[in-house]
């Protein structure tokens, strides 16, 4: 008979899956920023062509350009939005190459995080070898909002990588500078505890280590599988 569990203890199951509620709730601000960037031109474009248009012999190739323009930032708000998905409902079996997935996380957080006077160092140069997309969103961009949860501004967060036979090793460090405080941190909802990232690097099998201002992961190289 499997053991009764107590009342009010989660299990890790349960404490990744709260976390990672947690994460999507702090990164909401920035994945509506990465929409709207690209959402917001197409407005002032149409009302610049709808001006155009209104006059006696309209410049068809301004028009032509102002249409053509519309159609890019479409086309980027399309891929803004699917991008978007892919971290509300992430497929677990992605992967991706790691100077393109830091940067997918830093671009992600740099805006935000900026407001708030952190600037994101990204000092990953290329490395060979693909790693599982989930884990490294997951684990990389809770922790750097867990430092700028516990360290205050301004400062630095520097990202370095190293290619080992086991994994991808990742390290953040922070680094406080002189400069602007910049702004509060947006309200609505709570910071991100160690315990978050923690339970979130256990659900993605990453190995984390916590010193201080410097933190340290390892995530498993992605297995290559033969096309047969």
């Amino acid at each position: 008979m499997q053991a009764a569990q107590e009342p009010g203890v989660l299990t890790s199951a349960a404490r990744a899956e709260a976390a990672r509620y947690a994460l999507l709730r702090r990164l909401a601000p920035s994945m509506r920023h990465h929409l709207v960037v690209n959402l917001q031109p197409i407005g002032m474009i149409v009302e610049v062509m709808d001006r155009r248009l209104r006059v006696l012999e309209p410049d068809l190739a301004s028009v032509h350009d102002s249409a053509h323009k519309i159609n890019a930032f479409a086309k980027a708000a399309l891929a803004s939005c699917l991008d978007v998905v892919t971290w509300l409902a992430p497929d677990q079996s992605a992967t991706v190459g790691v100077s393109d997935g830091v940067s997918e996380c830093v671009g992600l957080l740099a805006t935000s995080l900026g407001f708030r006077g952190y600037a994101i160092r990204n000092e990953v140069g290329a490395v060979a070898g693909d790693i599982g997309r989930a884990s490294l969103r997951n684990v990389l961009t809770s922790a750097l909002i867990h430092f700028t949860d516990q360290n205050p501004p301004p400062a630095d967060l520097v990202l370095s990588a190293t290619s080992e036979p086991g994994g991808l090793r990742l390290a953040l460090v922070l680094r406080p500078t002189q400069g602007s405080q910049g702004f509060a941190n947006e309200a609505g909802y709570r910071k991100l505890d160690w315990s978050d990232v923690q339970a979130l690097a256990q659900a993605e099998g990453v190995q984390v280590q916590h010193d201080g201002q410097s933190l340290q992961m390892l995530i498993a190289w992605a297995e290559v599988r033969s096309t047969g």
